[in-house]
Parts: structure tokens; sequence; C-alpha cells
């Protein structure tokens, strides 16, 4: 077994020994640095670290792969696979499989994503409550979840309940987010889709739903929508609504017009970037796993960021190949793409895939040995067994893989392409078809070699479009593959890469370059020697700003004779941008219907789906974004999400009268600083080094106005009914003329309970520290501000600092997608936040929140 010398088997590395050694990996790349070592350096559930720097992680993976290669034909060896993964240079394993092969420590799925359902249209309590608990066990074991809520019933349909009729799809909504914001996936939360056809009855609601403040903020929201809407829209014509949805009989019906409904997904989606829009007709026509429908790969919904629409019960893992990489003499007149090199390594990576799905096997089988051994009943862990074997035969019947890219925009500049120009667009579609060819005839090979998946029949798959782009570019292929099938069922996707990107210096995924050059914050001691202050926060801490280059911005240069250690003016710095490829290709920059036409034209040679955001300007009006819409669903695109620079966090500022303080940030002007009688309420509840805590949180237009935090369900806490996330906190005097703060809610029968004296129901200091904080609420302090403060204090007794921590993490599920309304990163502070692929991420501290 290959290791580094630092890190033989059980040797432990301290963090100070990783960091330093990973840093010099990464040639001083700070941010590189820390997301490595903070979410991919193999550690246990104490936080001792087993790996220094990423060569140990690459040497992991390639012992577990060349471990699987063993079992079969022409075997790799752990030096070749070592040599495709090392560096980042080549092959990338991206997320769960680079985080879990080889990881004893975690009993963890390998799998990046999971689409689940009842494979019926059954949407009683029961079933509705075992999709919960079947998303909250995937979640625990690192997997992002999607499901689709169109068999719900709709508001006021009758059922045979003591509540008589439905109350449709928001509620469900709310609890399956719910349910996704108190996992924890080591210090991230878990990522949730839910989907609904439009054509349920109830789709407008479910459209609204994330509009009110605080509503359904641990899930994206995205409409499956059919071509017969999408005429009905284009020819401002009526549609039908139907409840069981497309049937021929149904129970509930009825008539709208589609240009209304389509006018609220365009400004919802101009307002918040959501609902995210699925082209249901085109995934599914264009599908190969819908081939199978009738033995149970009807596709159903998708992961959380859209690249893989999934049948219920399969999974996918994610693996992305560097595009950049393949480019000889790059930025200079003899750059060239090595397509030879390209396809050999395509090949392996569709080897290296398969490999991974033996691996994930081996893994649910761990998962499945750690439920029998659980001490619960049989009763109690029946559903968690049952949804784990359920995908282990998915996972063995089908055999999917995603094998995706990454650096896109890079690779075109190195080429001397401007990201956007017709010519980039036919050099990156020739890029995917040769992506496509090679994968597939890799799986036809292995399909040689290992045998075909379990259901292949090429009859079935002989009409489908993807199939006949195959059959047309390579007929050999396509003979080959009708004889000896092949080993996976679909292949391809073009996925999220934002960690993957920083690891590997590139451009994200598909995209173009966020910024060339752009400013990065460092926090630092003002009372240390040569050290500059540029400013100081709000907080009073103090940072430094310094110019970060592109890392490939830096290699243009480099190859074009310019100093790449000069302290540039931020006027030489336009002009060297002016003279570079990356030059009005940026993502800002970028023309949006021809980045729309780009994804249509990639996407004919993508099995599976895209994660791609088309970035406008703030000033865009909605007239564009239904623009880009309609583009994308006469292109082909299977999916499309529209971000309006600094609209995800603005939707959620409830009131409509704003003002601005000196720094922009937008405040409540009707927000009191004298304490209103009744206070709308939230209850949240966490739990710290295993004890549960409880925290009240009072709400003026959605926003936390006071907060009070404490131990739950002990003799001296709080004794409050699991189902009771809300009520009022209302103000009142004690006997003695004391202030006393008491909690009402609504008991199962609709009658009112009282809580009375929170202030006597908590520990004294808590209390004395709640009302400080609820101070600095009271008078406009932003939350992340609030939340940073509450972080940075020092406070002795371990007690406190779970207070502290309680508090921290209850106020930050009410600041937006992890931003404020200035558009700051939460972590650093960072105006560099940008909207890539679904995902929130801060190019200054790597920062990254899906949704």
């Amino acid at each position: 077994m290959e290791s580094s010398v630092l890190t033989k088997k059980n040797a432990t590395v301290s963090m100070e020994t990783a960091n330093a050694a990973t840093l010099k990996y990464f040639n001083g790349d700070d941010l590189a640095t820390r997301v490595w070592v903070n979410k991919y350096a193999l550690k246990d559930s104490d936080g001792n670290l087993y790996e220094a720097t990423p060569d140990d992680m690459h040497w992991r993976i390639a012992n577990e792969i060349a471990r699987i290669e063993a079992k079969y034909k022409n075997p790799l060896s752990a030096q070749e696979i070592f040599d495709l993964i090392k560096d980042f240079k080549y092959i990338i394993p991206q997320g769960s499989p680079m985080t879990g092969i080889g990881n004893n420590f975690q009993i963890a799925s390998l799998s990046n994503c999971f689409v689940i359902g009842n494979g019926t249209d059954s949407d009683s309590y029961g079933s509705i409550m075992k999709v919960d608990e079947e998303q909250v066990q995937l979640m625990k074991r690192r997997g992002g979840v999607g499901h689709d809520l169109s068999h719900i019933r709709p508001k006021g349909s009758a059922v045979k309940n003591s509540a008589l009729t439905s109350t449709g799809l928001v509620p469900f909504m709310e609890r399956y987010s719910n349910s996704t914001r108190e996992v924890a996936q080591d210090g991230r939360r878990g990522a949730l889709m839910l989907s609904v056809s439009i054509n349920h009855p109830d789709a407008e609601d479910f459209i609204n739903a994330k509009l009110e403040q605080g509503k359904i903020t641990g899930a994206n929201i995205s409409v499956r929508i059919d071509d017969e809407f999408m005429n009905a829209v284009k020819n401002n014509t009526e549609y039908t609504q139907k409840y069981p949805i497309h049937s021929e009989t149904p129970r509930f019906s009825k008539t709208v017009e589609a240009k209304n409904i389509w006018n609220k997904i365009v400004h919802n989606a101009w307002k918040s970037a959501e609902p995210g829009i699925l082209f249901w007709d085109t995934i599914i026509k264009e599908s190969v796993p819908d081939c199978y429908a009738d033995l149970g790969f009807e596709t159903v919904s998708t992961n959380p960021c859209g690249e893989i629409p999934l049948c219920p019960y399969d999974s996918c893992r994610l693996l992305a190949i560097n595009l950049y990489s393949y480019v000889e003499n790059p930025f200079t007149k003899k750059a060239k793409f090595n397509f030879d090199l390209f396809k050999q390594h395509v090949a392996y990576a569709q080897r290296m895939m398969d490999d991974i799905i033996d691996l994930e096997v081996e893994k649910i089988d761990t998962i499945l040995r750690k439920i029998e051994s659980d001490p619960e009943s049989d009763e109690i862990k029946g559903t968690e067994y049952h949804l784990w074997l359920k995908i282990r035969k998915k996972t063995l019947q089908g055999r999917r893989t995603g094998v995706g890219i990454t650096a896109e925009g890079d690779m075109l500049a190195a080429l001397g392409l401007r990201y956007g120009s017709k010519e980039a667009v036919d050099f990156s579609v020739e890029v995917h078809k040769t992506l496509a060819l090679e994968a597939y005839r890799s799986s036809v090979k292995l399909a040689m070699e290992r045998g075909a998946f379990e259901v292949y029949d090429s009859k079935k798959e002989a009409e489908n479009p993807f199939i006949l782009r195959l059959k047309n570019e390579d007929p050999e292929l396509y003979k080959l593959m009708q004889q000896h099938g092949r080993r996976n069922i679909a292949l391809l996707t073009i996925a999220p890469t934002g960690s993957t990107s920083l690891m590997s210096q590139t451009t994200s995924g598909i995209e173009p370059v966020f910024l060339p050059v752009y400013k990065r914050r460092r926090k630092v001691n003002p009372n240390d020697k040569d050290v500059r202050v540029d400013f100081v926060d709000e907080v009073g801490d103090s940072w430094e700003e310094y110019i970060v280059f592109h890392h490939h911005f830096k290699t243009w240069m480099a190859a074009n004779g310019f100093d790449t250690d000069k302290n540039y003016s931020q006027e030489e710095i336009n002009g060297l941008i002016e003279k570079s490829p990356y030059y009005k290709a940026t993502s800002n920059d970028v023309d949006w219907l021809s980045k729309v036409e780009m994804q249509g034209a990639i996407q004919k040679w993508v099995d599976h789906s895209i994660s791609v955001t088309i970035n406008i300007p703030n000033d865009a009006t909605e007239e564009l974004v239904n623009e880009l819409y309609l583009k994308a669903w006469e292109v082909g695109c299977k999916g499309v999400t529209v971000y309006r620079d600094g609209s995800r966090s603005g939707v959620l500022v409830a009131s409509e009268d704003k003002k601005e303080d000196k720094e922009g940030v937008k405040l409540h002007s009707t927000f009191p600083t004298k304490r209103p009688h009744v206070l709308e309420a939230e209850v949240v509840r966490f739990q710290n080094n295993k004890e549960k805590w409880i925290a009240f949180v009072g709400l003026i237009d959605g926003r936390p106005y006071e907060i009070f935090t404490g131990l739950a369900d002990d003799e001296e806490g709080i004794m409050l009914p699991r189902w009771v996330n809300n009520g009022l906190i209302i103000k009142n005097r004690d006997e003695k003329g004391n202030s006393r703060y008491d909690f009402q809610f609504k008991n199962l029968r609709g009658y009112k309970t009282t809580i009375e004296g929170l202030s006597h129901k908590f520990d004294p200091e808590f209390w004395n520290y709640a009302k400080l904080i609820s101070g600095t609420l009271r008078h406009g302090m932003p939350l992340e501000n609030v939340v940073e403060l509450v972080n940075r204090m020092e406070l002795n007794l371990e007690s406190i600092n779970n207070w502290k921590a309680g508090v921290a993490r209850a106020l930050k599920r009410y600041i937006p997608d992890g931003t404020n309304a200035a558009g700051k990163c939460s972590n650093c502070g960072s105006e560099q936040v940008m909207y890539q692929e679904g995902c929130l991420t801060c190019k200054s501290c790597g920062s990254s929140k899906c949704g």
C-alpha cells in the first residue's frame, strides 16, 4: 500500500502540520488549503487528522479503486490510478467519493445524490411521513435528496380523517424543509430538492411558497413544466390542471390562464432565483433510463442542484475531468487541445466510476450491518433498513454513473477562445460530444469484460434521441453496444464543482470565470507589527484587503511576459484584463442568450443534465428572464436557473418600506426599539454536546427581534411538546411588577396554552446574555454581525459556551442563504459572493451553500 511518509497507517497528523504541508502543496493558496484540510482530509469523529496533504487522500482513493480493479480483467494498478487523480490535474472524484472512499471512520454513502418516493400515487399521512424519514436517513449518510410532491392531493380535497379536507402541498414542503435543516452533515446542512408538476392544481401555491420570510429555507424548489403548458404560454391559451396529474379521469380539475402562472414563475425567479424550471417532457424524452420506466426507472425528480434526474431509490456518484489540463501550450499561439489524451482519460474515468459503484455497494452493506446491529426494535429501524435495500438493488440494476467536467472557462481562455462566442460554443460542443462517445465506448468495453447492467435491452432504447445521436456519430460503437450491451444505464452529467474547482484552481464546471482579478479579505490583529488595516467592520474586527489573480489569469500573464509579482494599480489591472482572453468573458459579461444556447447545444451530449446559472445584472427586467426561460425551452435545455445579482437575499426582507444605512445595509424603517406587548415567535430546537436545547425567537416582519435560549426537557427547563414550532411571546408583569415573558401556543384542540415566565425557566446567566443579544437585534444590527458578535464572546463556563453556540445556530437560520442584504459572505464578510451552479460561493473564504 502506497502512502506518504507523513501518514503511515493509524498515524495522526497535527492540524498545524497538515496546514503547513498542504499550503506548500497548493503553492501558497490558503483558500484551497483551507477547503481541503477542513472538508476532505481524513479525520475521525474526534477531529484527529490522518492525512497531511492531498497526496495522502489520492493514495487512499487509488488503493481502494485498485482493490476493486483486481476483481476484473486487465486491472489498473494503484500507481496508474494515482497518476490519473494526483494534483487534481486530470480526473477528480467529487464530494462524497473523495471524502468516503477508504474512510472507515464514517459509515456513509459514496453517493452524492438520491431521489426517493413511494413509487405510487399514495399520499396518506403514512406515506408522507415515510418519505420524511427516508430523507433524513439519507442526509445523515451525507447524501443530497430530491423528491416530487405531485402525488399529494390539492388543498381542500376531501380526506377521511378528522381534518376532513387536505391542507395541500405547502405544509408538507415546510415539513421536509425543516427536516433538512435538522440534519448536520460534517458541519454543513443537508441539501433537498422539492419538485411538483405544473399540472398539479396547487402548483401556484408551490411557486409562491418561498416568498414568505423564513419559509422553506431548507430546500430548493423546481417546477416540472410540460410542453403543453409551454405552448399555452407561447400562444396565450388556457391550460388544464388535474389531480391526479395527467389522469384521464381526474378527481379534480381546473382551467387556468397559463400566461398568468408563467408570469408568476418569471417574477419569482427574477426576485429570488426560485423556483427553478425543469422542462419535464424534454427530460423524459431524452432520458435513457426512462426507456426502462416499466422496470422501475421512471424519472420522478432531480437531485438538489438539478443535474441528475432520477427514479425513486436510485443514486449517483460524481467525478469531474479537468478540461484545462488537456490544453497544450496554453495562452500561446501554439495552444492546442490534446483530444487523444482526453479520449484515453475519459475511458479511464468511466472505468473508475464503475469501480466506485462496487465500493458504494460495500458501503451500503456496511450501513445495513450497522442498522442490523443497532439496539432498536425491527419496527423502529425497518424504514431505514428497507430504504437501503431498495437503493442497493437500484444501484446494481442500473450501475448509474456521473462523469462530468470542470474548468470549461479556463480551457476556452487557454485556447484563445472567448467564452460565449460562436467559436467557443462550437468547440465546447465538440469536446462534450467526444466525452459522450468515449464514455459510452468505455461502458461498452466494460460490458464485454464485466457484463452489462442487469436490465439492458437494446430494443427498449432503439428510438431514444440520445442513443440515436450516438448511432449517427459512430455506427460501429452503436453496433458493439447492441451486441454486448453496456455496463451503465446512464453515464454523464455536469454538476456543481465549487470546492473541486478551488482545489484544481480552475473555473467551476461549465461556467465562465467569475472575475479574473478580485479582492480578498484577511482578518488581522491591528496590534501586530507590519500589518495593514484597510477597514474595521461593524463588530470591531480589523481587515486587510489584497488583490488576488485568478490562477490561470496569472498563467496567461506569465505566458505573455507580464510580471506576476508586481503591485499593479487598478488602472494597470484593467489594462491587463482588456488584453487577456478573459476580457468580456466573466459570468456577468457573457451574453445571456448565447449562454442559454450553449447550454442547449451541450445538453444534446449529456444524458443526465447540466447544473448552470445564467447570471444577469441587478437592473435586468422580468422580460429578460421571460426571454431566457423561453429560449432555454426552445433550444432543448432540461432545466435552467436565472440569478439576478443581489436578488437571492433581497426577497427575504419582508417589509417593502426600507431605508439604507451608510454601509448600504437594508433596515426596516418601522423596526421598533420599544418592545411590543406581543411578538410572533418561532421555536428552534437543537443539540449541543448531547444536551437538548431550545430557543424562542421573537419576530417582527419575520426578522429576529429577541432570542431566549436554554436547556430543554430537564427538571428546571422548558417542557414543550415536540410538535410546537411557533406561537407568541407576550410581555407581562408578575405580582411584584417585574417584567415577565410568557410563551403562548395552541394545543392540538386549538385552545391556547401558556408557559409563564420564560425568564424563570432558564439559567439566570443565559437570561442576562439573552437580553444583551436581544438589545442588539432590536436596534437593527445586521444578523450576520450579531452572530459574529456572539461567536467572539469569550466565555469560560462550558454551559455558557453551549448557550453561545446555540444562539448563533438559531440566528443563522434567519440569515438568507448565508448572505446579508448587502450581498456579503456571512463567514468572512467579503462582498465577493457569486451564485453559480445552484450554489452561493464566497471567493474569499471558499464558503459554499447550495440552494
